[in-house]
């Protein structure tokens, strides 16, 4: 196993990022729900006004990004803690201008 840069790991080490590693996992599962919420919002509100929600989707997809870095950080891809350890992430791609039913 590799040492950290400039220190050798610990156990103490990795049993603090596996529970840091725990609660984004109970995050993530609250995040999932979100997710969902928001889909289902947003397509009643499509059927409802045959329109979508600009700030349903722009919230959403920040959410994404979200779910993304988390998901980076449990599986010890990116080092740099999750919100509310870092700055809430911003939007990796815009959101298409239109989306298409086709």
């Amino acid at each position: 196993m590799e040492a950290v840069e400039g220190s050798a790991l610990t156990r103490k080490q990795i049993a603090i990022r596996f529970l840091y590693t725990l609660l984004f996992l109970f995050i993530f599962e609250i995040v999932k729900l979100i997710i969902q919420i928001t889909v289902l919002f947003q397509y009643v509100y499509l059927f409802v006004t045959m329109e979508h929600s600009d700030p349903v989707r722009r919230f959403s997809n920040k959410v994404a990004v979200f779910a993304y870095r988390l998901m980076r950080y449990v599986t010890l891809n990116e080092n740099t803690r999750p919100f509310p350890f870092a700055d809430f992430p911003h939007e990796m791609h815009v959101p298409e201008p239109e989306p298409d039913f086709d």
